[in-house]
């Protein structure tokens, strides 16, 4: 399944990289992997520590985020570049159609799922359940990604500079193109991997490209395609960043990885290999090491391409300063 976007010549010139994080983004992305059963390494501090911090009103969010599939588009308003308070209140305006539409699509997309009573005043444009959800958006944040939000920052940051140096190098084509593993870039069309078709036609409006802490595996859009038209995609990460500064930030590489995939990365490191490669360099069979390759690429430590019927992995920047000991500082 594929996510297509299509471009013209005008939505070229007014494509840009978002100049900050998008808070409830961040919001809604983070819910996923706090209420998902996932085992990667980059969350798995921050999530030990949000579960035990996260308010009772996140029920309230987790309702119109279910840990899979369609999860609704007005959480996620365009506000105010990394503003907390514009978020929110971005989120607090939501018009009733909208509010509508997005949750009668909710509904459908999740026939199994019973949903509370509120809902339907919700959708109806009842003012006490949107503040509700709007005051539930600012406990979570507050609860769970404030004590974080200076390292999550940085590290959006980072990854803004460095697909602005590659802009000024090599134009769209090269940020297109590596957005992510899955992406095919050929004007006028940009494909990504996607858990379902989907077009956009952009018609002009160009597009925002949004690096997000907490979007993992492919990137992600609104399901309206008549909204204000946004890509998000994941970031590279510090592997161990909810570790801050204390003594625990720097253990060593087997005891972070495990000693497979610290092998693995090492190979990598030595090298570009495809998958045959390295399972044959460490004696492994090629579908262990093609799923250790493949958790070291959502922890942003190797990128992986295809060429022809191989895959090709690399080391990131990420993965060279952590084999050699180097650990970014991630402090605002």
């Amino acid at each position: 399944m594929v996510l297509r976007i299509h471009f013209t010549g005008e939505d070229l010139a007014r494509t840009r990289i978002a100049p900050e994080c998008d808070v409830l983004w961040e919001v809604t992305l983070s819910l996923y992997r706090l209420c998902r059963r996932e085992h990667a390494v980059v969350f798995r501090q921050w999530k030990k520590e949000a579960l035990a911090k996260a308010p009772a009103a996140t029920g309230v969010l987790t309702t119109l985020v279910p840990p899979r599939g369609y999860s609704v588009d007005f959480l996620t308003p365009r506000a105010e570049p990394g503003s907390v308070a514009a978020g929110i209140e971005a989120l607090r305006g939501t018009a009733r159609e909208r509010l509508r539409m997005d949750l009668s699509e909710l509904s459908m997309r999740h026939p199994n799922r019973r949903l509370p009573g509120w809902i339907g005043d919700l959708a109806r444009g009842e003012s006490e359940p949107l503040g509700a959800v709007a005051d539930a958006a600012g406990a979570y944040f507050d609860a769970c990604l404030s004590p974080y939000w200076p390292r999550i920052r940085a590290q959006v940051a980072q990854e803004r500079a460095r697909r602005l140096r590659m802009l000024s190098e090599g134009g769209w084509h090269v940020i297109f193109s590596t957005l992510h593993p899955s992406a095919q870039w050929s004007f006028p069309t940009l494909e990504l991997a996607y858990p379902a078709d989907h077009d956009i036609h952009l018609n002009g409006r160009g597009l925002v490209l949004q690096p997000s802490f907490f979007c993992r595996q492919t990137p992600i859009t609104l399901r309206d395609p008549d909204l204000p038209p946004v890509l998000v995609y994941p970031i590279e990460h510090d592997l161990i960043w909810a570790h801050g500064d204390s003594p625990d930030r720097h253990p060593t590489l087997t005891n972070l990885l495990g000693p497979t995939r610290a092998q693995v990365l090492e190979t990598i490191g030595h090298g570009d290999c495809t998958t045959g490669e390295l399972g044959r360099q460490l004696d492994i069979p090629t579908s262990t090491a093609s799923r250790q390759a493949t958790t070291l690429r959502e922890a942003g430590l190797v990128s992986s391409h295809r060429f022809g019927q191989a895959v090709i992995h690399t080391i990131t920047e990420l993965g060279t300063a952590l084999l050699n000991g180097h650990r970014p500082g991630l402090t605002a």
